[in-house]
């Protein structure tokens, strides 16, 4: 009797923990290597696409060689080419960086007239100042018609890596898309991931159509809801290969960090 009754509570305590551990994996942006490395030029792949989605059905980030950027919507990886053209990525492809979670709305905002990237960014940094959540992350969703959205992507690089600034600046293209509707996936850290990631927002457009998409630069809304997934644990994982601990994090990449982010041929 006693030993059924203890593999009855081993058995139920199990139970219980694999369902907390799936609530909170729920609740958990899983970051693949730093933002600070790719802008280094850190370009290789620590995990693959199918493992990926083990962690998240919603995120962004990008490929192996840097090789265009990474939409994750809905359990699909896409990835948008340097021509900014939509593809879904195969599981066997690795990735060297990314953030993804499982999206599960906790509230949701109209928008119109939104007029540029700056002033989504505002209205949305309100919304967490007057709900006092600017220190937990965030996952959107960003449902609309654009009556003009401008985005970019690069081409795959070889080794040895160019830094990512450099990367951008010899293979980046840019294409403005007019009167198209599609949804940005975008990501927001509080100020104190400031030496993982990029702080703020960031990011990615994919089409209705599946057809085009990207690094958003700037925007153009007409109107569209948008959907908030308020996440408070954060999970990483850093890369394994022994030339990782080959690069110095002791520098300030502020900079080419927002280069990176937000500069664009057209301005």
């Amino acid at each position: 009797m006693k030993k059924i009754l203890t593999a009855s509570l081993l058995t139920g305590a199990l139970i219980c923990n694999s369902a907390m551990t799936s609530a909170q994996d729920r609740e958990t942006v899983y970051q693949v290597a730093l933002i600070q490395s790719l802008t280094m030029g850190y370009f290789d792949g620590s995990i693959t696409v199918k493992d990926l989605k083990m962690h998240g059905d919603t995120g962004l980030g990008t490929f192996e060689g840097l090789d265009g950027e990474m939409i994750v919507l809905d359990g699909v990886v896409y990835r948008a080419n340097q021509n900014c053209k939509i593809n879904v990525v195969k599981d066997k492809v690795t990735i060297p960086f990314s953030n993804v979670t499982f999206f599960d709305k906790d509230f949701a905002v109209d928008l119109k007239n939104i007029q540029n990237k700056n002033q989504l960014e505002e209205a949305f940094n309100k919304i967490l100042r007057d709900r006092n959540t600017e220190n937990s992350f965030y996952m959107i969703k960003l449902h609309g018609n654009f009556d003009e959205i401008l985005v970019r992507s690069e081409l795959g690089q070889q080794k040895p890596y160019p830094t990512l600034v450099d990367a951008l600046k010899n293979t980046q293209k840019e294409f403005s898309f007019k009167n198209i509707s599609g949804t940005i996936v975008g990501l927001y850290c509080p100020d104190f991931m400031n030496s993982l990631n990029s702080t703020g927002w960031h990011f990615h457009f994919i089409s209705d159509d599946r057809k085009i998409g990207g690094h958003v630069l700037d925007l153009n809304l007409e109107n569209g809801e948008a959907q908030f997934d308020r996440t408070d644990n954060f999970s990483m994982i850093l890369p394994a290969k022994e030339n990782f601990h080959d690069l110095n994090f002791n520098q300030d990449l502020k900079e080419d960090i927002r280069k990176a982010e937000q500069d664009s041929m057209q301005k």
